[in-house]
Order: structure tokens, then C-alpha cells, then sequence
């Protein structure tokens, strides 16, 4: 294990390197992310930044040479995934065109690969068989984490930053449980992007566009479910955990537009890097912000799978309580939506 770190740090210093060449090369194409009225920044700024962290991560792949049965299906899927991004990144794809070709990603990861959630074991006995309904499952949750990094993809280095944390943990859990594909996969990825975030951190000279997110969303989907997969139930929440803010956050988009009654795809500017920015945080604090929060899911996740089962109900539930204070004070749903604040004052009126 010590000797694949060694060698997948060696996609750090590629990334490093890589990284400024691309720079180079978009700024001579004049391929740039023009500013818009969701858009934070106010420059056009280079992007395509996704293939830096796609060339160190296949440098990385032929030089550690992982092996595993999904292997050749996991690449073929992120080849699609790279060319849906490009496209988009350069001539703005339809959503629609856009989720057929994670479609097509995932369908080829779990028909030709075989890679599917299966069943689980229930904590106080028993299994819970998925049957048919295991491809679904295993289809939805690659393409949702998938867009669930894209979302978050929002301000400079908040979408590599909370990419790497959740890379990181999930290489960390891999060593932990002795798998080797998933903790070489994972680390080779997680230099990869850190190369790349010393580009990307504000202010960005760089952004990694859908290129770079829906490739690490698609990867990170399906390297936690190789990791966690036909396990215990709460095994199965780990994953969740470890990408708890744009699960969080993707969620929350869901029911804010629903509420509001506007299609789910449809885009806007109330999401978690959002609101913190309008609260008055200034751009790096928002994402270091971010950061913290991603750092809290993955030591979760971590104490998850090595407490007892009512010990992960506790944290379970803590869990989604900040969660809940969160939504409610910064008015990610709507400024009505304050269920407990509310609870709260009425008990304090009652009191007095």
C-alpha cells in the first residue's frame, strides 16, 4: 500500500504540470466560461480544466496498472462521460442530451461491467434483495452523484475541493478494508485533482467545467459503490456520508424547486454556495466553509463504520439535524421553511 502511494503521488506532480500547459493552450483557443447572471465571477476564465485531471489520472492508470474485474467498463465510462463533457463545455448541451450520455455511462458499467447493489443485510437480520430493481438502483445512484458534483461546481475550487475530501476518505476507508483496486483508484484521482485545485482555488487561472465535475461525480459514484456494495445497510449509508454536502445539496435543490413550483432541471441561485455568499461570506471563506462541512460528513462516515448500529442511528440523526439548522437558516428551501426555528420560538413564547 505504502509503495501505491508512492507511485500515485508521482499524478500530483503530472497534474502540477499538465495543469498550466492547459492553461496555456485554452487561453490561445480563447475557450473561456463567460460571466452570466448565476455566475459568480465577472472575467471570462479559461475551462476545460477537466482534462488536466483526466490526462494525470490515465498517466496514474499506466503506471500503477490497477486490476479488477469492472476495470475496463469503469474507463470506457469515463471516456463517455469526458466526451459529454467537452461537448457541452463547448457548444451547451441540452440537459437532456447531457443525461443520456451518463446514461449511456452507467448502462455500460453495470450491463457490461456488471457492477450492481444487489442486496443489503439489515441490521437487526435478515437481507433486503433488490432483484430487478438492482440495475436501477445502481444506474441512479452513478448518475445522480454524477450531477450532484456538477451542481456544487458553483465557485473556484469548491467542486475539486470537495471532490479530494471525498476521494480521500474514500481511499482511507479502502485501506482500511483491504481493498486494493478501490484505494488505488481513489488515490490516483485524489492527486490528480489536488494538482489541479492549485489552479483552481481562488481566484481560479482555471475551471474544470462539466468536463471535470460530471467525470470525478461519475468516478466518485463508482468507486464508492465498488467499495461499500452487497454489504450492511450501514455500510450502504457510508457513501452517502462521504458526499453528504452535494447529496445534501442536490436534494435540497429538488424540493426548492418543487416548492416553488419550477421544473426540478431547471437551474437557479439558491444553492448552498449561494446563499452563504448573499449571507455576506466572502468567496474563499464560502468554500472553505464547504470544506469543513465535507470534512464533517467524511469523519462521519468514518465513525459509521466502526461504532455499533445504535451509535450510527445517533449519528444518523445529528447528521441530518445540522443539516435541518442549516436549511433553515439560510433559507435553502424558502424563508417560510423553518419548522424547528419556529418550534423553538413557540417554546420560548410559552415560557415567558
Amino acid at each position: 500500500m505504502v509503495r501505491i502511494a508512492l507511485l500515485a503521488f508521482l499524478t500530483l506532480l503530472t497534474s502540477l504540470i499538465i495543469t498550466p500547459m492547459l492553461i496555456h493552450i485554452i487561453k490561445k483557443w480563447n475557450i473561456t466560461d463567460k460571466p452570466n447572471l448565476r455566475k459568480i465571477h465577472t472575467n471570462p476564465i479559461p475551462t476545460l480544466g477537466g482534462l488536466a485531471i483526466f490526462a494525470s489520472f490515465l498517466i496514474g492508470l499506466l503506471i500503477l496498472q490497477p486490476e479488477n474485474a469492472y476495470h475496463m467498463a469503469i474507463v470506457a465510462g469515463a471516456f463517455i462521460i469526458i466526451i459529454v463533457g467537452v461537448i457541452d463545455d463547448l457548444f451547451e448541451l441540452s440537459p437532456k442530451t447531457k443525461l443520456a450520455g451518463q446514461l449511456v455511462a452507467a448502462l455500460l458499467v453495470v450491463f457490461w461491467g456488471g457492477l450492481q447493489v444487489s442486496f443489503i443485510n439489515l441490521p437487526f437480520g435478515g437481507t433486503l434483495e433488490f432483484g430487478l430493481f438492482s440495475s436501477i438502483i445502481t444506474i441512479l445512484w452513478i448518475v445522480g452523484i454524477t450531477n450532484a458534483i456538477n451542481l456544487i461546481d458553483g465557485l473556484d475550487g469548491l467542486a475539486a475541493g470537495v471532490s479530494a475530501i471525498a476521494l480521500l476518505t474514500i481511499a482511507g476507508m479502502a485501506l482500511m478494508m483491504q481493498n486494493v483496486y478501490v484505494f488505488t483508484m481513489a488515490l490516483i484521482l485524489f492527486f490528480s485533482t489536488a494538482g489541479f485545485l492549485r489552479y483552481n482555488f481562488h481566484p481560479a487561472k482555471i475551471f474544470m467545467g462539466d468536463t471535470g465535475a460530471l467525470f470525478l461525480g461519475y468516478m466518485i459514484s463508482v468507486l464508492s459503490l465498488l467499495g461499500f456494495k452487497n454489504v450492511t445497510i450501514i455500510s450502504f449509508v457510508i457513501p452517502i456520508f462521504i458526499l453528504g454536502v452535494p447529496i445534501a445539496d442536490t436534494v435540497i435543490a429538488m424540493i426548492r424547486r418543487k416548492v416553488n413550483k419550477k421544473p426540478i432541471s431547471s437551474p437557479d441561485s439558491s444553492h448552498l454556495h449561494h446563499r452563504l455568499v448573499k449571507m455576506g461570506f466572502t468567496h474563499r471563506q464560502t468554500v472553505l466553509f464547504i470544506y469543513g462541512l465535507s470534512i464533517m460528513f467524511s469523519l462521519a462516515a468514518i465513525l459509521f463504520s466502526m461504532t455499533t448500529t445504535w451509535g450510527s442511528v445517533l449519528i444518523f440523526f445529528i447528521s441530518m439535524f445540522v443539516i435541518q439548522i442549516l436549511i433553515e437558516n439560510l433559507e435553502l428551501i424558502s424563508a417560510n421553511y423553518k419548522p424547528i426555528t419556529n418550534f423553538l420560538r413557540g417554546l420560548k413564547h410559552k415560557d415567558q
